[in-house]
C-alpha cells in the first residue's frame, strides 16, 4: 500500500492541476494526470490500497473550493483509497521522529521548509510509518529529504512510466470523468 501526497493526489482528482518541473528538462512534467492514472490503475490490478493521510487531504481540500465535496465522494466511495488520520499512534511517532531530530541537532534534516511545513510533511510522515509503508508518491522535495531517514522512498511523478499508447488513449478520451479505481 503506498501513500499519496498531496501533489500526487490532486494530478488524480483535478485533471487541470499545474504540473511540478522535471529535473531533466526543466519543464513541466508530461501527462501528468495520465502518469497517475496509469499508477492507480497498476495499484489496482495489484489490488493495492492507496493512503491518503489526513493532513494530505487536508491540504487538498483547501484548493478545492467548489469540488471539495466531489472530492470527499470520490475517495469515501473508491474501494482503492483508504484515508488515513492523524492518530494517537502517529502523534507518538511525530514526538519521536521530532525528538530525534533535534537531539541530532538537525530539525530540518536538511529541509527548506518552515517549522510549520516541517510538523505537517513529518505529520504525513508519520502517518505513513505507523501503517507500515515505504513508498511516498510526491514531488514535495521536504518530504524526500525527510523520509531519508527513515528509509521511505519518495517517487516524484517524472519518475512514474507513461501508459502506453492504448491506456493514453483511452486516458484521453475519458479525460472528463475521475476513475473509481
Amino acid at each position: 500500500m503506498p501513500v499519496f501526497d498531496a501533489t500526487a493526489l490532486l494530478h488524480f482528482l483535478e485533471p487541470g492541476a499545474k504540473a511540478s518541473l522535471d529535473p531533466a528538462t526543466n519543464e513541466p512534467v508530461t501527462d501528468a494526470k495520465a502518469r497517475i492514472d496509469f499508477l492507480i490503475e497498476s495499484l489496482e490490478t495489484r489490488r493495492e490500497t492507496i493512503i491518503i493521510p489526513t493532513p494530505v487531504l487536508s491540504e487538498v481540500l483547501v484548493h478545492a473550493g467548489d469540488a471539495g465535496p466531489q472530492y470527499l465522494e470520490i475517495l469515501n466511495n473508491s474501494r482503492c483509497f483508504r484515508v488515513e488520520p492523524f492518530d494517537q499512534r502517529a502523534a507518538v511517532e511525530l514526538a519521536a521522529m521530532t525528538r530525534d531530530a533535534i537531539v541530532a541537532g538537525d530539525l530540518r534534516a536538511g529541509a527548506d521548509a518552515t517549522r510549520a511545513k516541517l510538523k505537517f510533511d513529518r505529520q504525513i510522515i508519520a502517518i505513513s510509518r505507523t501503517q507500515g509503508q515505504k513508498v511516498i508518491y510526491s514531488d514535495d522535495q521536504d518530504i524526500a529529504k525527510l523520509s531519508i531517514a527513515f528509509e521511505i522512498e519518495v517517487i516524484p511523478i517524472y519518475a512514474l512510466p507513461q501508459p502506453p499508447e492504448e491506456t493514453q488513449m483511452a486516458l484521453i478520451l475519458d479525460s472528463n470523468s475521475v476513475s473509481d479505481c
